[in-house]
């Protein structure tokens, strides 16, 4: 496995940070080196977000990152920052219940999913587009089986949340549907 640069974005309370986490467990839980750098802002809801991911198979120099392999972008000001910065042969994964607007560059895939549109019609909760998305990924680059990211989730969901599990086992399977 060559190192996979992820990075993650969109506003606070998205869940920008969970599936960063959930990507980064599982890294861990497969035995690779991983980082997992959040950045967000100081007014936290509403504000920016953004999770750094590096999974590699050999030591990690730098958390950081830059120029994404994979960029998942949950609104519009993330996908205008990050997409023309994404390496060529990159994936870009974009909530489009929230972004009207489509990338012109040619050296880059990009799959446009309502992710917050499906989260709520197919799993009741709107707030689930991050695992949508993350299913997403998971069917389109391979990273990770479906069994390592659910068990990833269950990992990272906290106990004071276990309600939610099935909701974002759900929002998964949907996410690799779409």
């Amino acid at each position: 496995m060559k190192t996979t640069a992820i990075l993650i974005a969109g506003f606070g309370g998205q869940g920008t940070l969970f599936a960063g986490k959930v990507l980064a467990v599982a890294s861990l839980m497969k035995g690779l080196e991983v980082s997992w750098l959040p950045s967000y802002g100081p007014e936290m809801r509403g504000g920016t977000a953004n999770c750094s991911v590096m999974i590699s198979d050999s030591p990690i120099g730098s958390p950081i990152v830059s120029r994404p392999d994979v960029l998942l972008a949950l609104n519009k000001p993330s996908f205008e920052k990050y997409e023309k910065v994404t390496v060529p042969g990159g994936s870009v994964f974009v909530d489009s219940s929230l972004v009207d607007v489509r990338s012109t560059r040619n050296d880059i895939g990009v799959y446009y999913t309502p992710a917050t549109e499906m989260a709520g019609n197919v799993v009741g909760n709107a707030a689930l587009s991050n695992i949508v998305l993350i299913g997403k990924v998971i069917k389109e680059t391979g990273l990770f089986t479906e069994e390592e990211i659910i068990a990833a989730i269950t990992e990272t969901v906290p106990k004071s949340k276990q309600a939610l599990l099935d909701a974002n086992i759900k929002a998964l399977r949907a996410g690799m549907d779409a």
